[in-house]
């Protein structure tokens, strides 16, 4: 067996050896678990999975294996040690055995939990599957004294956590994997409790530890529904419930140790770096900001990333927008800020469409001056002369509800014939956009693009030159078209579909003139 256990398979007989392996891996599991004669099977068992970690070989069979064992000796409570206090420590040879037992339970769960950092991403997941089981089991039936409650393996919890946060290894297929086990109602309440004390100042400076933590905040659900549900992964053999009270595991709770995570996540936000700026930001907006007791309270860290530029501008800005809509806070020089974002790099980022989203609603009002939306309406036509078509069409169809929001603003499109393209006033470079000059320019832009190449935006630019219609754009569905969707669509306006073959088929469709028919008659 230890010949079998030990070598390394060669590539032509892999396949062979590693079953071989796996049925004596099994053989040598039943022996053990049918005899106590049989125990040091578990000492070769473990020795085997330790070489396959250090020599980097398939740890599977051995992990299962292992995984198939302690479950086996949890449901049967050979692991459960009496401690009395006030009594001398048993010495019996029943005790020294759970005792060993013990031992070899805590060297295997290290093993396993060093294999999360292995290579290959399937032998990675099988061993957080195996200590997730592990988990489980040790909850249903704990390793404390039988007439005790049975209470959540907090400590075994925090050890897999502390591995999917590692700080040399992005860890994103493991918790994607983990996330699969969300749906149970304690360990989200516990992995909520516990991922405060998995971070500190220091160890979030790291880019792989913040990205790591924030992947896991993010697999973590936060909603009711969960709550609701009422699944539990760790049940007692007697009740099928858990013990401990179920009242705990409610809402407001849950909600208090996602408070206290994300208040100290705000703590250790200098320095950060673009990604992890950006993933906490998506983070905050899509999942957290709902659930936080005093949302105020990020006013300063999105009002310092709104000025970080880029998507990080953006998302703050979204942010900055929520927290105006429903916590009446307000923020100097907003449009300002609003129009710099507005810059030929936005069509390469994927936040684009979230852009035109805000805008559209940070300039619904009719209220706003004319000389402010004027000056979105210029820089807006600027940039569609250099967008790809399908930005393009989102921002000429924009333009035209500014205009209709705005009947001033026809004034651009009546101007368009008596100021030459030289002498635009409009000045592209002003930050300000009041001060841009834009109530004096016109709209040539768009009157170029009336002979674009792509006929889907020349034919969205001749609005201009039309009567306005009476009713906005929705640009909604603007925002889900690809540029592969217009070149389809004018392809198809252009071409039909035409059968293939030309010629009636004959035996077996064979072209009438090929050799096959003049040496050979098919049937």
């Amino acid at each position: 067996m230890a010949t079998a256990l030990g070598a390394a398979p060669t590539l032509s007989n892999a396949s062979a050896l590693r079953s071989q392996i796996s049925k004596e891996l099994r053989a040598k599991a039943n022996d053990f678990l049918n005899s106590r004669r049989h125990a040091n099977n578990l000492v070769d068992i473990i020795e085997h999975f330790q070489h396959c970690i250090q020599e980097k070989l398939p740890i599977t069979a051995a992990l299962l294996t292992l995984e198939v064992v302690f479950v086996e000796l949890l449901k049967r409570r050979e692991m459960c040690i009496q401690n009395t206090p006030l009594k001398p420590k048993d010495d019996s040879p029943e005790a020294k055995y759970r005792e060993w037992l013990r031992q070899r339970y805590e060297e295997s769960l290290n093993l396993i939990l060093s294999s999360f950092d292995n290579e290959k991403s399937a032998e990675a997941t099988q061993a957080l599957v195996s200590s997730m089981k592990l988990l489980a089991a040790e909850g249903k039936y704990p390793l404390e004294k039988l007439d005790e409650p049975s209470k959540f393996p907090k400590q075994r919890l925090r050890s897999i956590l502390q591995k999917l946060v590692s700080s040399t290894k992005l860890q994103s297929a493991l918790l994607q994997r983990f996330k699969e086990y969300s749906e149970y109602l304690d360990l989200v309440f516990y992995s909520w409790k516990l991922m405060q004390q998995l971070s500190s100042r220091t160890a979030f400076a790291n880019e792989v530890f913040a990205r790591n933590y924030l992947d896991l905040i993010n697999a973590v659900p936060v909603t009711k529904d969960v709550q609701e549900e009422r699944k539990l992964l760790c049940l007692t053999q007697t009740t099928g419930q858990h013990t401990d009270q179920l009242d705990c595991f409610d809402y407001v709770l849950t909600r208090k140790c996602i408070n206290k995570v994300w208040l100290s996540l705000m703590q250790w936000t200098d320095g950060m770096q673009e990604p992890v700026h950006r993933q906490m930001l998506i983070i905050l907006l899509e999942r957290i900001l709902p659930h936080l007791e005093k949302p105020i309270l990020l006013t300063d860290f999105l009002m310092d990333s709104l000025d970080c530029g880029g998507p990080v501008s953006l998302l703050a800005l979204q942010g900055i927008f929520i927290l105006i809509q429903k916590h009446n806070i307000t923020y100097p020089n907003l449009y300002e800020k609003l129009y710099s974002m507005f810059e030929p790099e936005i069509f390469h980022t994927k936040f684009k469409a979230r852009l035109f989203y805000l805008a559209d609603i940070f300039l619904s009002s009719t209220h706003l001056p004319e000389n402010l939306v004027a000056a979105f309406v210029k820089r807006l036509a600027r940039l569609s002369l250099i967008a790809p078509p399908q930005d393009a069409i989102i921002i000429l169809h924009f333009i035209g509800n500014l205009i209709l929001r705005h009947s001033g603003l026809k004034r651009l499109i009546c101007a368009q014939a008596a100021i030459e393209v030289s002498r635009d006033p409009f000045i592209m470079e002003e930050r300000d956009p009041t001060k841009s000059n834009a109530l004096d320019s016109s709209l040539w832009e768009v009157v170029s693009l009336q002979k674009h190449a792509v006929p889907a935006v020349a034919t969205a630019a001749r609005f201009i030159s039309q009567p306005l219609p009476t009713t906005e754009w929705d640009l909604s569905s603007l925002l889900e078209i690809k540029e592969d969707d217009i070149f389809d669509q004018e392809i198809t306006k252009k071409s039909k579909q035409y059968a293939l073959a030309f010629e009636r088929p004959q035996s077996l469709y064979l072209a009438h003139d090929d050799k096959v028919n003049q040496y050979w008659k098919l049937f």
